[in-house]
């Protein structure tokens, strides 16, 4: 959808400074919900011990308010887009684990008929036409249900790399301070067999090579033989390491004479991953994009355009600055073969190799990095699961089609592991200044009641059909109320950081009360992706029981991809046998 209504800007980034803020909800509120979201998780002295925790965190003495009073002030501050424009980097650039396989997300794209070289030359130009577009700011906001979106998260598709740190890691963009406006890079960084190459995709004069020359070039790096020698020593590598680590091991790698090849890739528009093998199915290639041969990625990287030998194909992106609703509105345009029409320069793309120099240390560092990662894939098991039901069948059935979702994983999951547990999912607010997503936990009063209805033999058919519409209309409010900036989590998480920031050891009670560390605990890990152009959508775990579950909702088709610690596979399988079985349970229930 695009832009109508003549009171907004048809320009890319025309309608940020008119946004809506995001509220900034008050301390009494919060509590308030955070009690009623914790409540169906905890037994009664947990949720008496909880009360508490929030009692004491709302006392006139608590030192709540006076952070309160300091988010409120740094809200009105001048240069601040949202209250919650310092949460965000801590909450992605402050983790300290691996991003690989954690943090990164992946989709796979919808079929192609091209080969594999055929296929990444199309990606690649259509790629550079939507960077060069998105400079001119020719790409229409994207407007949903009448309000247009914030389109400020493009500024960092291109160029962008996120740099790892001994304490909080760093996002280098264009679009900054230290690089204003938009990327002035012309290459991409190919990689293949282990090897990363400088190609150009824009000629010295700015004109964007052509599908043809593109692929004249990607033949050539191909061909050239020039690949690692050991490809247990590649640098992508270092990028699976927890961000400390990381960090170490790059300033080594500068204090080596690498800053030009480290450069060459952070700088570079974005990677192109050619594998030189083909999958063995659907499974196998969602896997790969997730984790991959990782000295043939470079995880840090904002975006990754992934093609294997058979032209399946796919991106890895990097989450600090990127939501999957940016990368939906990207591939979208990505894939509909929609190119504006340039005169190609004269020649193909020119490249080389980007050469590191390693060191005996460096070299067992890589290898160190990739047989840890490795093993850590091998840790994660995933599993896909399709089915032939879809949005539209959902609606015909007179239900929310994320409503008849949600309530069918509860419900898989009670009959899985025998218990309701925790449960994300994320919310887009991109419909504010500077929005990004919101925490919405699924679990309510209504869900108990009705997946007990479901399993109880005394129960009618009207009386579970009953429960699973007043449930799934609840969850539908509670998506509203996040979507309206109504949540609890990210409001107390930020305090807490505002607190840790200031370098104090003491916390209020509500952070160890049962209520918040339950809450959080998640054993579902749920987000969607609804797009025609892709197959799947996916993501690791959170959580040592956690299973993460990335779905698809088409309207005649709904598939999910399922990821979780290997030593509770199991529970994921039983998971995925359930949610088969509840599927056309509840479908039946509502035709009834």
């Amino acid at each position: 959808m695009t832009v109508s209504d003549p009171e907004w800007s048809p320009r890319t980034f025309g309608n940020e400074e008119r946004l809506p803020r995001v509220p900034l909800p008050t301390l009494e509120d919060t509590c308030h919900r955070f009690l009623e979201w914790c409540a169906p998780l905890l037994t009664a002295e947990e949720l008496a011990r909880t009360e508490a925790a929030v009692a004491e965190f709302l006392a006139p003495e608590s030192p709540a308010h006076e952070l309160q009073a300091s988010l409120e002030a740094y809200e009105r501050s001048e240069g601040v887009l949202s209250w919650l424009d310092t949460f965000w980097p801590y909450r992605y650039l402050g983790r300290r684990d691996r991003i690989a396989l954690n943090a990164n997300f992946f989709f796979l794209f919808q079929r192609s008929p091209l080969g594999q070289v055929e296929r990444a030359a199309e990606l690649v130009a259509s790629a550079v036409d939507y960077k060069l577009k998105l400079d001119d700011e020719l790409i229409a906001p994207v407007v949903v249900r009448g309000r247009p979106q914030s389109m400020r998260q493009h500024k960092f598709l291109f160029s962008a790399t996120r740099i790892p740190g001994r304490v909080l890691d760093i996002a280098r963009t264009p679009y900054r301070e230290d690089w204003p406006g938009p990327s002035n890079a012309r290459h991409i960084v190919v990689f293949f067999r282990n090897t990363p190459f400088r190609m150009d995709v824009l000629a010295p004069d700015g004109r964007p090579y052509g599908p043809g020359q593109l692929a004249e070039g990607l033949h050539s790096i191909m061909k050239t033989g020039k690949v690692t020698g050991d490809p247990t020593a590649a640098a992508g590598h270092f990028t699976t390491k927890a961000r400390a680590e990381w960090a170490s091991t790059r300033e080594a790698l500068l204090a080596a004479g690498n800053a030009e090849a480290l450069d060459t890739i952070e700088t570079a528009l974005f990677c192109l991953c050619l594998e030189d093998f083909t999958p063995a199915d659907t499974q196998e290639e969602c896997d790969k994009l997730l984790h991959g041969d990782s000295g043939n990625r470079w995880f840090d990287k904002a975006v990754s355009l992934i093609v294997f030998g058979n032209g399946a194909a796919g991106i890895n992106v990097e989450h600090c600055e990127l939501d999957g609703t940016t990368i939906l509105n990207f591939t979208d345009a990505l894939l509909s073969g929609e190119r504006t029409s340039r005169e190609a320069p004269e020649g193909t793309p020119a490249f080389e190799a980007v050469e590191f120099v390693l060191d005996d240390a460096l070299r067992e560092d890589a290898r160190a990095a990739g047989e840890s990662f490795a093993a850590y894939a091998d840790a994660t098991a995933t599993k896909t699961v399709s089915f032939d039901f879809g949005a539209d069948r959902a609606k015909r059935l007179g239900m929310s089609p994320d409503g008849f979702a949600q309530m069918a994983y509860q419900l898989a999951h009670k009959r899985a592991k025998g218990l309701t547990g925790a449960t994300y999912e994320s919310i887009a607010t991109r419909q504010y200044r500077n929005g990004r997503t919101e925490a919405m936990r699924v679990v309510t009063p209504e869900v108990l009641a009705f997946v007990a209805a479901m399993d109880d033999p005394e129960a009618s058919t009207e009386a579970r059909r009953a429960a699973f519409v007043t449930a799934a209309a609840k969850h539908v409010a509670r998506a509203k109320e996040c979507q309206a900036g109504d949540a609890p989590e990210q409001h107390l998480w930020e305090l807490q950081l505002i607190q840790k920031r200031r370098g104090s050891t003491e916390e209020p009670a509500l952070y160890s009360s049962p209520g918040w560390t339950i809450m959080r605990d998640d054993y579902l890990s749920t987000s969607s992706a609804p797009s025609q152009n892709i197959q799947y959508f996916g993501f690791g775990s959170t959580s040592p029981q956690c299973i993460g579950v990335a779905y698809v909702l088409l309207p005649d088709r709904w598939n999910i991809y399922l990821s979780t610690p290997r030593h509770v596979a199991g529970e994921m399988v039983r998971f995925a046998e359930e949610l088969t079985r509840a599927v056309g349970e509840l479908q039946d229930l509502l035709a009834g």
